[in-house]
């Protein structure tokens, strides 16, 4: 028997993020799990209404999307504990500039630059509907096809109701292997 638990955002696991975007001459950096996709071409970003980097994102019209690895979990964990509004947190990670003007992180095994196409808002929120410009791979995290294989980039997870960090997990199939073979 199921119970009713009510209206709950039971979506997560959901890959856990930095998003970065440029702040004057400098970057500025927060920790985002409420990331998703929209078809093949975009992805959204939501953010608190209050959050510093909002504005940064809305001037420039970009922003980057850096999946955090369990190594940089202590800075990006930090990324979310304190508001650019108070404290600069330009020089918590090493960067560098991407083709299409966002801050890419160094450390990062892989970075997506975005350019937003539109901004929708709901209570408390912005969400930030993107295109993709470009992405930036570590080549040890490429396959034979030059395709990104998640095995080794192994992405940190959020799980909200806990607020845990999780590891990914094994391989318990391929994708349409389990159909009815008679």
């Amino acid at each position: 028997m199921k119970k009713n638990i009510g209206a709950q955002l039971a979506l997560y696991p959901t890959p856990l993020t930095i998003i970065g975007a440029i702040n004057g001459p400098k970057p500025t950096w927060t920790l985002v799990a409420h990331v998703g996709i929209m078809g093949h071409s975009h992805i959204l970003v939501s953010l608190a209404a209050s959050h510093f980097i909002n504005g940064c994102i809305k001037n420039t019209h970009k922003l980057s999307i850096s999946i955090v690895n369990e190594q940089m979990l202590p800075q990006a964990d930090y990324s979310g504990a304190v508001s650019g509004a108070k404290e600069s947190k330009a020089d918590l990670f090493s960067w560098q500039l991407g083709e299409a003007g966002t801050p890419i992180i160094e450390k990062s095994p892989l970075t997506m630059e975005c350019t937003v196409a539109d901004t929708y808002s709901t209570p408390g929120f912005e969400n930030f509907i993107c295109t993709i410009d470009n992405t930036y791979v570590e080549e040890k995290h490429l396959n034979e096809a030059g395709k990104i294989n998640y095995h080794s980039l192994k992405p940190v997870l959020f799980e909200f109701p806990t607020y845990e960090y999780l590891k990914t997990g094994d391989v318990i199939g391929k994708c349409l292997s389990f159909q009815n073979k008679e």
